[in-house]
């Protein structure tokens, strides 16, 4: 009895420490978050004191600064923070889906395929004159992302090994990628710099509208991800589990799918398609809070991602200014060696 209580106990400890720790890097992420939020909307090709910054922020300043930090840093951050949340958030759900870590809306072409949609939505209609508004371009990328993930799922089904999974998603980005090249040559000059930008990857040209239209579709999708946290940790343990707890496997699969692909769909309709989010944060928070519990991991990947983002986009506009780098360029520069230590680590614990 003595020893259940001592093991009870140390567990309970165990808990708590883990608790605690999960609280502190809670703490560092929200500092971290607010520290580069405040850089982005004070640093920029515009040079703006930090006396001045507070005046346009109290509702005093110039109308000229007001309308720089209002009507373009602000917004250019919030949309990062939330759609890099987003970002991390989707790829952590493929992550758990595939039960493998690299698979990501980016690496399985799904970006790529929801790029090519929204490419399309935007050539024909502005082509004949038509308006486009968020949702259109929104409700156009999660069609090009559910088309690819069904074909991933296809393919997941004929196949074991999880390499090949990932070369077919790889070769699905090539030829969406492929496809959108070639739309785009032969449409008008105007439609060609209203996608050029985008294509790349940019969180430029953000406004107030986009992210009321952001925040409703992310905060949506991050809630929805925390109620399922539970069905999620018993899909870790394996479905034969899961099944045994009471998860509804099918409905379960679906709600996954259908959830990274509005999150991912929502990134690429505003910013493009953005490589490495999606699998560099998830691995970087589970390594952080040494804990695969998803109601822990889930706030820490949209935390994480939030930060990931406002920093690379802090770098694509400042390091080089006023020349801007695409979004994807800074985000592969430190994405991809997480990545390549990543897949190192799990090589030797299998060996």
């Amino acid at each position: 009895m003595k020893k259940d209580e001592l093991e009870e106990k140390t567990i309970l400890k165990k808990n708590d420490k883990s608790v605690r720790n999960s609280m502190i890097y809670y703490g560092i992420l929200v500092m971290l978050l607010i520290i580069l939020f405040g850089l982005n909307i004070y640093m920029g090709s515009a040079k703006i004191k930090i006396a001045d910054l507070i005046d346009v922020l109290m509702g005093k300043g110039n109308t000229l600064q007001s309308k720089i930090v209002w009507n373009i840093r602000i917004p250019r951050a919030l949309a990062a923070l939330l759609l890099g949340g987003a970002l991390s958030i989707s790829g952590y759900l493929l992550q758990t889906f595939f039960s493998n870590p690299i698979a990501g809306p980016f690496v399985l072409g799904i970006s790529h395929a929801a790029k090519l949609a929204v490419a399309l939505v935007m050539i024909l209609m502005l082509g004949h004159g038509f308006a486009i508004d968020s949702w259109m371009l929104i409700t156009a990328a999660f069609v090009g992302a559910m088309v690819a993930i069904g074909f991933i799922l296809i393919v997941s089904g004929k196949v074991n090994s999880m390499s090949i999974l990932v070369i077919c998603g790889v070769m699905i980005g090539y030829i969406c990628s492929a496809i959108t090249d070639f739309v785009v040559t032969f449409a008008d000059d105007s439609n060609i710099v209203n996608l050029h930008n985008w294509s790349l990857g940019s969180f430029s040209g953000m406004t107030m509208d986009n992210v009321k239209i952001i925040l409703i579709a992310v905060v949506s999708g991050l809630l929805v991800s925390v109620f399922l946290s539970k069905p999620i940790r018993a899909y870790q343990l394996g479905e034969s589990q899961a099944k045994s707890l009471g998860v509804n496997i099918k409905l379960f699969r679906a709600s996954l799918v259908i959830l990274s692909g509005i999150l991912s769909a929502t990134v690429t309709a505003f910013a493009g398609p953005i490589s490495f989010v999606g699998i560099a944060v998830p691995h970087m928070i589970r390594n952080l809070f040494k804990t695969s519990k998803p109601e822990r991991i889930i706030p820490g990947c949209f935390l994480g991602g939030g930060v990931f983002c406002l920093l690379c986009d802090l770098i694509a506009r400042t390091v080089f200014a006023p020349t801007e780098l695409s979004i994807s360029s800074v985000t592969s520069l430190f994405g991809a060696p997480v990545v390549i230590v990543m897949m190192i680590q799990r090589q030797r614990k299998r060996s």
